[in-house]
């Protein structure tokens, strides 16, 4: 019988306590509450209200620069497509004469005189520049074209580079 003696008088200090507890805890936030009402003074609510119509408006300026950054980077991954696009063409037709001379191909074919004709501005600056080592049945290593290709790859990303610059340009923070 004492043991719930002992339990009921435990409870019903423990709920005494809470009771105190909670009572302290409202006086003091009742306290906290007339301090902050008395604190602040005219002048002051003021300076609040421009210190936050400061924060909105640089709020506001910081998602329209986020905006305009965003559109400005779309634009110019829109271009490095673009500049992708037109470099695998120069690719592929600097890659194809290098197999149809290494093929031997007949000159006189409609397709091999097209491809000459679509990548001889892309070949003649390079033309010459090293030998070009050919067999007696007709099959010519043209090295010029290897030198070509590695000189447009290196404009190429290059150019793609430059690009991403501009594009993930660093905002301040």
């Amino acid at each position: 019988m004492s043991d719930d003696k002992l339990a009921m008088e435990e409870a019903r200090r423990a709920a005494q306590h809470e009771t105190v507890k909670s009572q302290v805890e409202g006086e003091v936030q009742a306290e906290i509450g007339e301090r902050a009402a008395t604190k602040t003074a005219p002048g002051e609510a003021q300076r609040i209200d421009q210190v936050a119509t400061e924060f909105r408006s640089k709020a506001v300026n910081e998602v329209v620069d986020t905006e305009r950054e965003v559109q400005r980077s779309r634009g110019l991954a829109r271009v490095s497509q673009v500049v992708d696009y037109i470099f695998y063409v120069i690719y592929a037709l600097l890659g194809m004469r290098f197999l149809l001379a290494l093929l031997a191909a007949r000159s006189s074919a409609g397709f091999v005189r097209f491809i000459v004709a679509v990548s001889n501005p892309f070949y003649e600056p390079f033309r010459g520049i090293v030998a070009s080592p050919s067999t007696d049945s007709g099959h010519t290593l043209l090295l010029p074209i290897v030198v070509a290709i590695i000189a447009y790859v290196l404009l190429h990303l290059g150019i793609n580079a430059l690009l991403r610059v501009f594009a993930h340009r660093k905002t301040e923070i």
